[in-house]
């Protein structure tokens, strides 16, 4: 890939500020409104913040890692940028599209790159209705909440949730309770990406919950489709020799 004008975005902690200084000084820059590429310095969370930005404009993002986890994120270096950004490999995600109803009948719409979730938010647990493709398939769940994650998302909340690991070419979606005390034994699904998944809040009242969709929450939510969208389609660059495809894959084996 061959781009002319380059953006740099940078998180607030002081090492994405420092490299953010460090690469304005090394190469030519425009606004990322301008950019035919734009560069994120910081870490998992910052970029996602970024790709929700820029989310309609459909400019390829490479980022490079001055936060903790950096799942998302390249190998910092301040040297040899223009070449590695030639290299690049794109790889194509397709976020989910929420649409929750809260207790007054509004409906809430947002778009999540990792996952929607399903969380309690006080002592009393969550009693969800589950649905896919309009069909009942879990009458009950008592649980602290529940989770939909892309194959992108798979290894954050999700992971943490004791959900599967999705590898980005099997077009699937995880289903993944969180903390289910009924059933205890339900470990969650594997879905078609194409699915559309239906929660459904019992006694919504006395056991409220709220829907987040990446970082985007809705309280007193008593119903919430999670459906994929193709029609929109942010790309990210990596490195080929540190392609997310092998980081995804490398995840299965950490121990």
């Amino acid at each position: 890939m061959k781009f002319k004008t380059i953006a740099f975005v940078a998180a607030r902690q002081k090492q994405a500020q420092t490299a953010l200084k460090a690469l304005k000084n090394r190469y030519e820059s425009v606004p990322p409104s301008k950019a035919d590429v734009i560069v994120v310095l910081g870490g998992d969370g910052f970029m996602l913040r970024t790709l929700h930005k820029h989310l309609h404009r459909k400019v390829p993002i490479y980022g490079m890692n001055r936060g903790s986890v950096g799942f998302m994120m390249n190998e910092y270096r301040e040297t040899g940028l223009l070449r590695r950004l030639q290299r690049a490999e794109p790889i194509v995600l397709y976020p989910l599209r929420m649409t929750a109803t809260d207790s007054r009948g509004k409906k809430h719409e947002a778009l999540a790159i990792n996952e929607v979730s399903l969380l309690r938010y006080t002592r009393l647990a969550a009693k969800l209705r589950i649905s896919v493709d309009g069909q009942v398939r879990l009458e009950e769940m008592i649980c602290d909440g529940a989770l939909v994650s892309t194959a992108a998302g798979s290894t954050a909340y999700n992971l943490s949730a004791h959900g599967p690991i999705i590898p980005l070419g099997a077009e699937l979606l995880a289903l993944t309770p969180i903390s289910a005390f009924r059933p205890r034994q339900w470990r969650g699904a594997l879905l078609p990406a194409e699915a559309k998944v239906t929660f459904e809040v019992l006694d919504a009242k006395q056991r409220p919950v709220s829907a987040v969709a990446d970082d985007m929450a809705v309280r007193n939510v008593r119903k919430v489709d999670v459906v994929e969208d193709r029609s929109v389609s942010p790309v990210l660059l990596f490195d080929p020799e540190h392609n997310l495809e092998d980081r995804i894959l490398r995840e299965q084996f950490m121990v």
